[in-house]
């Protein structure tokens, strides 16, 4: 990949990081249940997804899921009804501060943070359609593919790692120094909403003809 293709790549991966959905949902949640130190391990997850789904574009199963609509329909309904499943679970945390969360209250697995996050990236075919249709205007098909994929799941990962940092700590430090009960529940039920609204829209997505 030559070096002004992959500062356009660049440039455009800021810009799918930055924009909100569901992967900075999470990452603001995450910051806000459990600080910074240990609500980041969301993030690992989430480029965890991101690398499945650039595995699933490179070995063709992206172009399956695009291409077939039953697959593309259990794929999608599979992420809908686990991002709403996440906004009902938020939506009912229980009212206590971070800091009795993070020091205090039932201590959440770094495995299940990364697995949960991961799944909020994988199992979206939104995600597949879109690197389907991003990636090949960034690709030299006449070179080797494989170094061309790796560059491209670097380049997502570096800057999810940067960006979803900002939205974590923007959770854990602004959003973590309210604490008051009716505070906390006030945010739980935002961000659960923010997550069903994602899924909504979610199953509102439709392939293009």
């Amino acid at each position: 990949m030559e070096l002004s293709t992959w500062l356009a790549f660049f440039a455009a991966c800021w810009a799918i990081s930055i924009s909100p959905g569901a992967g900075a949902v999470a990452a603001m949640s995450a910051g806000l249940n459990h600080g910074f130190r240990r609500g980041y391990f969301t993030t690992f997850g989430l480029v965890l997804g991101i690398w499945t789904q650039v595995i699933v574009v490179g070995v063709g199963l992206g172009a399956l899921v695009a291409a077939s609509s039953t697959a593309f329909q259990v794929v999608k309904w599979a992420g809908v009804a686990y991002l709403i499943w996440l906004g009902i679970q938020q939506w009912r945390a229980p009212a206590t501060p971070l800091v009795a969360r993070a020091d205090d209250g039932p201590l959440v697995t770094r495995r299940s943070m990364i697995f949960k996050a991961w799944m909020i990236n994988a199992v979206n075919p939104k995600g597949t359609v879109f690197l389907l249709a991003v990636v090949p205007q960034f690709m030299v098909l006449s070179q080797p593919l494989l170094p061309q994929y790796l560059v491209i799941a670097a380049t997502l990962a570096f800057t999810d790692l940067v960006v979803m940092a900002g939205y974590t700590v923007l959770a854990a430090r602004v959003l973590g120094a309210l604490k008051s009960p009716a505070h906390i529940r006030a945010i739980n039920r935002v961000f659960g909403a923010f997550f069903v609204v994602a899924g909504s829209m979610l199953a509102l997505f439709k392939r293009a003809a």
